[in-house]
């Protein structure tokens, strides 16, 4: 209980000791009450820090991690000691003065605003006092004021504060750090943010329970256990295969943290070296864990079965990790603990976020690249990927915005001793040069270049094992395409149809399927836009009739497969003909590795290795793209598409992987244009009324890559320059709220119906894992303009949802989650009678996913 002090400082607010201040309250049956000081917390939140370190391997941990890195995060809450912040506890308790409005906090930040003016005005190094403040996430504003500040309680409660660092820096042993570089600052500001999550978690809740045995505790229970791994397996072992020359390459030449480059053909067997690669990192302690960044959230979840594969095979059999190896929303049913954040209802608990943080994730390259951006807790997953193995796979030639991110990516990696490796099959030499910083002199196809932080420079050239012929046709209408898909699955071959948008893929899927059922013929339809148990269904059924485990039944019926760009990324699957709306040259070789992708697998009889290509006459698509390309040039830059369609045209045959390196060069190669392609080049450099040009994009990237200035919310963060999807849908049949049990029951898209409390404490924290894991496979993932209307915060939360998912900031009035009911007919329908969309009916069925259908 807070004894106040008869001193008054010279502010108008009395003094209170900073060993009496509170930083917590505490939940008791009688009702809130205040918790640990914080004094205790602070120094918890030390130990935690210095925990996380000892955890990392020795190697990495000296060159991660500056000495007294622990006291910046032990010294996040000093801010704590105002008397604002004070008041807030009193007040939340029921012992408040009414004097202090505590709400006024927000003008400067609250108490991270008051961390970090403390800091400054005590001398502590550079970086640390924004590093304080910005242990929440944004930047505070606190620009023009000082610790002494009578908002802040004057000279006397700033005296209590440098009190407090003083005893902070007692108890642990420790001074400030001096961090050397800006990335540095931010794996600092990351485990100060993590630290706090923890010191804050159940572990520590109770002001009463001793705390310093729960140190090592809290962090085994939120997944800081350094992973042990199988002694020295060969390649073969791992795979059950023995590495191709080129793989072997690859693994020989990742020495040391650093960058290395990775071009060779689709089908080559690129993921498998780089894992192969990290393996052996990681064995030496050179890493800390492995982080697999796919090109998009389009990609399909198979990539996880295959990792989970590798981990299996690698991960020592005692290690508790073992029981981590998991996809999808399984991992929230682990009883990590992760504090409030983490906790389902909490920013960090989405899988996307939390996988930064395990010693092992897929995710995509997206989440990776908000590392190096001004957002909320992008140094959070700076601190995630520190001294792991990064592996970037398939990336292209990627558009101007998300390649300046990609850039200023790689180079934070490198700073913080990661190794990264970069897969691709279609970058162009700019491209290459660009991630790599550096002058190349090497044209050669495949190719390993190499940057070890600790070496120079190497390129070595990859001797070709096998090439393949393509035969190669241009199409201009689709019902030849669409007959040729029929007759060719008729005679039992496997075809493949890759649309650019998900509303054409269901199109198309809807002309074909009536037809092949008729002739029993199986026809399937895979996007991004299906709930988790709808798409995992379906791949499992269709990825593995098309891959390695549907070999012996190809022949019992031929098959058409339709999707998007989903079909095009990581994915072992194999077709007998392939039929393609047009997109740049390198998404089309991308796609041309999903045909005749393995030597061994049986075709009917006759079948001849080709492709067609759905595209427009180049006369026509020069003159006017938008009509030519139809909803592709809403997907892909005008002039990329133009110059691509004419580096095609012509070509009836390919040589793969000889033709890749030509086809690349050719479509992306500056140069100055006449005529209409002038202008479309113009477009693409300075926008148009509805596309931002690419110098506006870097400009873009650059800002946000910029350490002062505003904070973004992650949902304000693109990363990516198209119409990737960014707003999630819960996907419900009813909602009935139960005032009697205090509980809304909600009715999945299966029929099944699951209990929703109002109360938290009515559930334990595994029950909620369960629920939210439940509920987080009714949810999909749309582009904006396609979501339903928003709806009032308090709405969901009167339903419960926010214990299960993270709403927005208080600061919010609406939902960034979206949430919809689906009527026996698939038509989506908004809660409580509200509209459901302005312009479009929505619909959902588990053949055809979400569909925006115009009025």
């Amino acid at each position: 209980m807070i004894r106040r002090s008869k001193q008054v400082s010279d502010g108008e607010f009395p003094v209170v000791s900073f060993a009496e201040c509170p930083a917590k309250t505490f939940l008791t049956n009688s009702g809130l009450r205040q918790g640990r000081s914080v004094l205790n917390h602070c120094q918890i939140v030390g130990e935690v820090a210095k925990e996380i370190i000892a955890r990392y391997p020795f190697e990495l941990r000296a060159k991660l991690f500056p000495d007294g890195a622990v006291l910046a995060a032990a010294s996040h809450d000093i801010g704590k000691v105002s008397p604002f912040f004070l008041e807030k506890i009193l007040q939340a308790c029921g012992q408040g003065s009414g004097r202090i409005n505590p709400q006024l906090e927000r003008e400067w930040g609250g108490h991270a605003g008051v961390s970090e003016v403390t800091a400054k005005a005590l001398g502590a190094p550079r970086y640390v006092p924004e590093i304080l403040g910005q242990h929440h996430g944004f930047s505070p504003q606190v620009a023009g004021r000082r610790a002494h500040d009578d908002v802040f309680g004057g000279l006397m409660w700033q005296q209590e504060r440098e009190a407090l660092v003083q005893e902070l820096k007692a108890r642990l042993g420790v001074d400030w750090p001096q961090i050397e570089s800006i990335p540095q600052a931010r794996l600092v500001a990351g485990l100060t943010s993590v630290s706090d999550w923890i010191g804050s978690g159940q572990f520590f809740e109770n002001p009463a329970v001793p705390w310093l045995d729960n140190i090592v505790r809290s962090l085994d229970e939120a997944g800081f256990i350094l992973p042990t791994y199988q002694p020295s397996l060969s390649f073969q072992e791992v795979f059950e295969f023995d590495p191709r020359p080129a793989q072997q390459q690859l693994i020989d030449a990742v020495i040391a943290p650093g960058v290395y480059v990775l071009e060779a053909p689709m089908g080559m067997g690129k993921t498998e070296a780089a894992l192969y690669a990290a393996y052996r990192m990681l064995k030496g302690g050179h890493a800390s864990g492995i982080y697999f960044a796919l090109p998009t959230q389009l990609t399909s979840n198979k990539i996880y079965e295959r990792f989970n594969a590798f981990l299996s095979q690698v991960v020592a059999n005692g290690c508790q990790h073992r029981s981590l190896l998991l996809h999808g929303s399984a991992w929230m049913l682990q009883e990590s603990e992760m504090g409030e954040e983490g906790s389902p209802g909490g920013a960090w608990f989405h899988h996307a976020k939390r996988g930064l943080l395990a010693p092992f994730a897929v995710g995509t390259v997206d989440q990776a690249l908000m590392a190096a951006m001004n957002v909320k807790h992008g140094f959070v997953r700076a601190f995630g990927l520190a001294g792991k193995v990064v592996i970037l796979d398939e990336v292209h030639t990627y558009d101007a915005y998300t390649g300046t991110l990609l850039d200023a990516l790689v180079e934070l990696l490198r700073a913080l001793h990661c190794t990264v490796i970069i897969l691709s099959a279609t970058l162009s030499r700019d491209r290459r040069q660009q991630l790599l910083n550096c002058d190349l002199d090497c044209d050669a196809y495949p190719l390993i270049t190499a940057l070890p932080n600790s070496e120079s420079k190497s390129e070595r050239a990859i001797p070709v094992e096998f090439s393949h012929h393509v035969h190669i046709r241009l199409w201009e209408q689709d019902r030849p395409a669409i007959d040729e898909a029929i007759v060719r699955a008729s005679g039992g071959q496997q075809v493949l149809w890759i649309e650019n948008s998900i509303a054409d893929a269901q199109e198309r899927y809807l002309d074909i399927a009536a037809r092949a059922v008729e002739l029993g013929l199986d026809c399937g339809l895979l996007h991004s836009r299906f709930t988790a148990d709808d798409r995992q269904g379906i791949e499992d059924q269709w990825v593995g009739l098309f891959g390695k485990p549907g070999r012996e039944q190809r022949h019992l019926r031929g098959r058409i497969l339709v999707g998007t760009q989903v079909l095009e990324q990581s994915l072992d699957i194999d077709a007998d003909f392939l039929i393609s709306r047009f997109a740049p040259t390198d998404m089309i070789l991308q796609r041309l590795g999903r045909l005749w992708r393995h030597p061994c697998t049986p075709r009917p009889v006759l079948t001849r290795c080709e492709a067609w290509l759905l595209a427009p006459s180049l006369e026509c698509a020069v003159a006017a793209p938008q009509q030519a390309f139809g909803s592709t040039a809403f997907v892909y830059s005008p002039y990329v598409l133009c110059r691509s369609l004419e580096v095609w045209q012509g070509l009836t045959a390919l040589q793969l992987p000889n033709d890749i390196r030509q086809l690349i060069e050719q479509t992306y190669i500056s140069r100055s244009e006449e005529g209409l392609l002038a202008t479309y080049l113009h477009e693409l450099d300075h926008g148009t009324r509805w596309r931002t040009g690419r110098h506006a994009m870097r400009q873009l990237a650059r800002v946000t890559l910029a350490e002062s200035g505003n904070t973004l919310p992650e949902s304000k963060a693109q990363t990516r320059y198209s119409e990737a999807d960014s707003y999630e849908v819960l996907l419900l049949r009813q909602i009935s709220l139960v005032p009697d049990q205090e509980s809304s029951w909600l009715t999945l898209l299966n029929g099944d119906k699951v209990a929703l409390p109002w109360d938290r404490h009515r559930l334990s924290k595994g029950d909620w894992r369960k629920l939210s894991a439940c509920l987080m496979r009714q949810v999909i993932s749309v582009r904006p303009q396609d979501a339903p209307l928003q709806v009032a915060i308090n709405i969901l939360k009167k339903i419960g949802l926010h214990h299960c998912f993270y709403l927005g900031s208080p600061e919010q009035d609406e939902a960034i989650l979206r949430v919809a009911l689906v009527d026996e007919m698939g038509v989506l329908h908004g809660i409580q009678g509200s509209r459901i969309h302005d312009k479009y009916t929505l619909n959902y069925r588990n053949d055809l996913g979400y569909r925006v259908i115009k009025n």
